[in-house]
């Protein structure tokens, strides 16, 4: 995670964390930094400017009692904080054709200046705590920012690349898929301490766990090949009843970003369309695509609590693929179990709250407290997060139809 937030590393993180969003927006063209092609979808240039409204909103103005930079941009980037004021609807972003990039830019600047001089002056404990949490918000949003970005520009009839990849090495030879087990007993699950975690982490608690087994890989596209030529999309008995509705109704018969061309089948990356990598993990499927294969091949997903129990007997970061391996596509597995990195796991948990779990009062309450409903919990981070923003403990969360994001399977099963 990000280091422990200190009047001597404070700065220096708040700057590379900013930096690096500025970094993300580099290779766009003036014209992909307002598109918005769906309701899920935010436009880059939104995304610049509510990652520094944040810090101005809660910190600058919060705290400190300071003067909006512009009362607009209260309205402009508030994104769901009742509490803070009034909002543009979210489908609505894509509006914003003014203020321009540029003056967003200057938004940035004028408050990073403003916050060097309170993060260089002796800050109070609760102002590294908020940057702190400023920096991890600002994080998210990275990886927001680059799914948003592939979904801008993977449907543009162009294909166009956003940045060309490390290259990353293919092999058409897979492993065997192995289930290693796990025994069944009495296991601590969250996050306890004081470094920092999401308070959807704490609330740490025991839960018993049956013997079970988890794949020893994440599925790849050739296993979700197999599923798609068997006609998996069109047999109802592998699909929820919610799921069987969601493809009939929205004529989805294959992961999102793949197209057949010539009889062949592509992936758009962020590196452009390509042909499809067989071994490499499966991603951009929605909870649903994820449950429907796991019945399919007579298995299942984890739930949350196994994952984290998994991950921390198994995991191993620095093995994993994150942002910083600058690949931005899930890669074959090679060495790593990837628990971490490559995409985020779907699991078989309702996003629900732990026990003991206080929402925080005020605005920092709706961080994620009133989302406990009609979400799935994802776990294990993706290629395009940033290593120092992922744990165990960490619990994402998604709509059951989410596809937009760099999401995938890992699966499970029974062991008696």
């Amino acid at each position: 995670m990000i280091e422990t937030a200190t009047e001597s590393s404070i700065l220096e993180q708040y700057q590379n964390v900013r930096l690096q969003t500025e970094r993300l927006c580099d290779p766009l063209q003036a014209e992909d930094f307002a598109v918005q092609p769906i309701g899920d979808v935010s436009p880059p240039k939104w995304h610049l400017g509510h990652t520094t409204w944040f810090f101005e909103t809660f910190i600058l103005k919060g705290l400190l009692n300071q003067e909006s930079f512009d009362s607009n941009y209260d309205f402009l980037f508030n994104s769901y904080y009742e509490s803070v004021g009034a909002r543009i609807l979210r489908t609505n972003r894509g509006n914003i054709t003014r203020p321009s990039v540029d003056a967003i830019r200057d938004y940035r600047k004028a408050i990073d200046d403003r916050m060097a001089k309170i993060l260089s002056n002796n800050p109070s404990e609760e102002i590294l705590k908020l940057t702190e949490l400023g920096l991890h918000h600002e994080q998210q949003h990275q990886e927001l920012l680059l799914a948003d970005i592939k979904y801008i520009l993977g449907h543009n009839p162009l294909f166009p690349t956003y940045l060309e990849s490390k290259s990353v090495s293919k092999s058409n030879i897979v492993s065997p898929l192995t289930f290693t087990k796990v025994d069944g007993g009495m296991y601590a699950i969250g996050h306890e301490g004081d470094d920092f975690a999401y308070d959807n982490e704490f609330g740490k608690h025991h839960v018993f766990l049956h013997d079970f087994g988890f794949a020893d890989r994440l599925t790849t596209n050739g296993e979700f090949l197999e599923f798609i030529t068997d006609k998996g999309y069109s047999d109802f008995r592998h699909w929820l009843s919610a799921g069987w509705q969601w493809i009939q109704d929205n004529e989805i018969d294959h992961p999102l970003y793949w197209h057949k061309i010539r009889d062949e089948w592509h992936e758009y990356t962020l590196a452009g369309l390509k042909p499809i990598d067989l071994a490499a993990p499966v991603t951009h499927i929605s909870y649903f695509e994820a449950e429907a294969f796991a019945q399919w091949k007579g298995k299942r997903l984890l739930t949350e609590f196994e994952w984290e129990v998994a991950c921390e007997l198994y995991g191993d970061k620095k093995e994993s693929r994150f942002v910083e391996n600058n690949i931005l596509h899930p890669s074959p597995a090679e060495q790593s179990n990837q628990l971490y990195g490559d995409v985020w796991e779907w699991t078989g948990s309702s996003y629900l709250p732990y026990p003991f779990y206080e929402k925080k009062a005020g605005a920092l309450g709706e961080y994620n407290g009133k989302f406990m409903i009609n979400q799935m919990v994802l776990r294990g981070g993706s290629c395009a997060t940033p290593i120092s923003h992922i744990r165990s403990t960490y619990r994402n969360f998604f709509p059951t139809d989410a596809r937009w994001q760099f999401t995938g399977i890992r699966l499970a099963k029974w062991l008696k």
